[in-house]
């Protein structure tokens, strides 16, 4: 499932950091908490490798 904003997809990288060691997790905020708490590696990889071209920096919120 690619990401559907910027946002969501640097969240994505930075708790793929945190889950493969690079980063500490208690460093992590928001988002990116969540993401490496309740998604594997594989999914967080998928998410942070969606192109960056035409996507917007912030998904609409839904009502």
């Amino acid at each position: 499932m690619p990401a559907k904003s910027k946002a969501q997809q640097k969240a994505a990288g930075a708790a793929l950091a945190a889950k493969r060691g690079d980063v500490k997790s208690s460093d992590l905020k928001g988002a990116s908490r969540s993401m490496e708490k309740s998604m594997s590696e594989d999914q967080l990889e998928e998410l942070a490798a969606t192109k960056r071209k035409g996507t917007p920096e912030h998904a609409e919120a839904k009502n």
